[in-house]
């Protein structure tokens, strides 16, 4: 029987992860297509692009683990996702889109922020020099994509849900 260790759970937490950055890299276009803002768009497009890089650097840490890059079903990710399904279709044409596509991506940024956080800290007590690099990387561009949301929230997409 298998001792299920630190290791273990930084492997099944990193699996979450990339199943997670993989769905919502599908879901970022369609987030992109609904948006009617110009700044919000742009955001989503951005990210989009980091997204591909996160999903990379996951890569890179499988194979510092010698393990294969393979995702487990992330119920969370996929529940966060179909919120923001449903903000699209219920919102589509009405002037709170914008502002619930925002919440939706806020909700996902914040998700990241927490599982990128707890693996690097984990790679830290697992002296994984490398995944605290990576993870590090991944973890900056997720609070900067925070802080933009944030900012668009504030500046446009709030107010002109008002």
């Amino acid at each position: 029987m298998s001792e299920k260790d630190l290791n273990a759970l930084f492997l099944d937490t990193l699996k979450d992860i990339y199943y997670a950055e993989k769905q919502i890299y599908k879901a970022l276009p369609k987030m992109a297509k609904a948006a009617e803002s110009d700044q919000l768009r742009a955001a989503f497009e951005k990210h989009h692009d980091e997204t591909e890089n996160h999903i990379q650097r996951l890569e890179q840490i499988f194979e510092l683990l010698h393990k294969p890059a393979r995702g487990k079903k992330c119920d969370a990710i996929e529940g966060i996702l179909d919120e923001g399904k449903e903000i699209m279709e219920e919102y589509e044409n009405e002037p709170a889109l914008d502002a619930g596509l925002l919440a939706a991506a806020q909700a996902v940024e914040h998700y990241e922020i927490s599982r990128y956080g707890t693996l690097k800290a984990w790679a830290e007590k697992l002296n994984m020099a490398g995944a605290i690099k990576l993870l590090d990387q991944t973890l900056a561009e997720e609070k900067k994509t925070d802080e933009t949301l944030s900012r668009i929230a504030t500046s446009v997409v709030n107010a002109e849900a008002a």
